[in-house]
């Protein structure tokens, strides 16, 4: 990386950026976790992640988000694995901290509508406000043998059954008005019943009744979070998602992404500022470049490369021993159609591996730090000039910061990269909001219309009446 000088904020553009920082344990390195003073038991420390949360509220972060699975994955050799259940970790930080935003992933595939609303709603409450929601459908056959199936749902099934789980829970999450709740305590009248209505939701997948037993929270519904960049994931983020997360190596390639997922919102009906595009960056930061390649040197040389090797060889669905360090990815490798689970980092890393003709243990060197997500090691000046390049070019609305190493990489960014990007006008010197909707600029979800209730409602709503009688309310 070349260093440039500090470049000016545009004076024509009134967008800030949106930041916010992706925990992982001990950092996104795979090998972070065996770094000299490092704690390798981090991931079941809820200090460690109340600390973490507590700077990034310092830096003025938009949110901290937590990925998460549910299945172990991969090798509990190569580096810490498994963890803390996202939601119950949030409802810890929520009271320890209070403005930063708070996003947990959650799947479409292994939960249930109603219980998954109720959590969100209920954390909505707790946080006053700050909750958002990464709506994944989960791609991995050892996920589905957890729940009883035998074969990984199709890709495009997953998907169908996502928008179906997001209309039941967003008709959930709005089932309460504004007002229902009259807490009268002289008229002995707590809420309004007419103004709590059931979901009667009768749907491919799922039949759920409702109302839900949570009143409606600060923000209505929390802020929904899509990180898949498919065709399918693609289209359900332009119908759905108010922040996209996403992964790109180049600009050009960001610049079109975020383009395409702009337009096909337009062609949603929706206002395409609704919807944030934030790619992953995982910065190495050092005082001069030369520092900073030599902490990356440092991570890269503490990876281990028989479990990296495998790691590589399960995600490009080839035979164990197939690859050796040495060779170059095989000419006859499937194509996206031919991948059942996350498609579009299959075709990112196949992709880099074919542009930049990288050997498998270049490949591996380039993956450990964000699994196909963008590194860049260099002095806070130039990690704020590649933020701002991209930016302008209109690839990203904010990123992801994804600490190679954690608590230091968070820290220096906050202490010494968000200080330049305020200088420059890019980000903002203290909160505006106390909501994540607020730190996004985005407002209520609208009011969702309202059928005139029944004369006589039926025992039991939504059930037992035939399926073109019902529908989501």
């Amino acid at each position: 990386m070349t260093a440039s000088p500090r470049r000016p904020r545009s004076t024509g553009s009134p967008r800030r950026l949106h930041l916010n920082a992706f925990l992982m344990t001990g950092g996104h390195h795979e090998a972070a976790w065996r770094l000299p003073g490092a704690d390798p038991r981090a991931g079941t420390d809820v200090d460690h992640f109340i600390d973490l949360a507590r700077t990034a509220e310092r830096g003025t972060f938009d949110a901290i988000f937590f990925a998460d699975s549910p299945v172990l994955g991969g090798e509990v050799g190569r580096r810490p694995s498994g963890g803390l259940e996202p939601l119950t970790l949030l409802s810890a930080i929520a009271v320890a901290t209070e403005r930063i935003g708070l996003i947990a992933t959650a799947s479409t595939s292994y939960n249930s509508p109603y219980n998954l609303a109720r959590r969100f709603a209920s954390l909505d409450h707790i946080s006053h406000g700050r909750v958002g929601w990464n709506i994944v459908t989960t791609a991995t056959l050892d996920a589905a043998r957890n729940f009883g199936l035998e074969e990984l749902p199709a890709h495009e099934d997953r998907y169908r059954r996502a928008e179906e789980f997001l209309d039941v829970v967003r008709s959930l999450w709005s089932g309460w008005e504004a007002d229902a709740v009259l807490a009268d305590q002289e008229a002995a009248v707590w809420g309004d019943a007419a103004k709590v209505h059931a979901t009667d939701h009768v749907g491919t997948y799922y039949r759920v009744a409702g109302p839900l037993n949570v009143q409606r929270s600060p923000q209505v519904h929390p802020v929904l979070v899509q990180a898949g960049s498919s065709e399918a994931g693609r289209d359900l983020a332009a119908r759905t998602a108010e922040a996209v997360f996403t992964a790109h190596q180049r600009l050009e390639d960001a610049v079109d992404f975020a383009a395409d997922v702009r337009r096909r919102a337009v062609a949603h009906g929706r206002d395409p500022e609704g919807v944030k595009i934030l790619p992953g960056l995982v910065p190495v930061i050092g005082a001069t470049e030369a520092e900073a390649r030599e902490k990356e040197r440092e991570l890269d040389d503490l990876v281990h490369p028989r479990y990296a090797l495998t790691q590589l060889t399960r995600t490009l669905r080839l035979p164990e021993g197939s690859l050796g360090l040495d060779d170059r990815l095989p000419e006859d490798l499937p194509t996206e159609d031919q991948i059942e689970g996350a498609k579009s980092r299959y075709t990112l890393i196949v992709d880099l591996a074919r542009r930049e003709e990288l050997t498998v243990r270049e490949l591996i060197g380039r993956l450990a730090g964000g699994r196909g997500h963008r590194t860049l090691a260099g002095t806070p000046e130039q990690i704020a000039d590649a933020l701002q390049s991209w930016f302008e070019a209109g690839a990203a609305d904010g990123f992801n910061i994804m600490p190679a190493v954690l608590p230091s990489g968070l820290t220096e960014f906050v202490d010494q990269v968000v200080p330049i990007l305020r200088e420059r006008g890019l980000f903002r010197t203290e909160y505006e909001a106390t909501t994540l909707r607020g730190h996004y600029g985005l407002g209520l979800p609208a009011e969702p219309e309202r059928r005139a209730a029944p004369s006589a409602a039926p025992a039991a709503p939504g059930f037992g009446r035939p399926l073109a009688e019902a529908g989501t309310r």
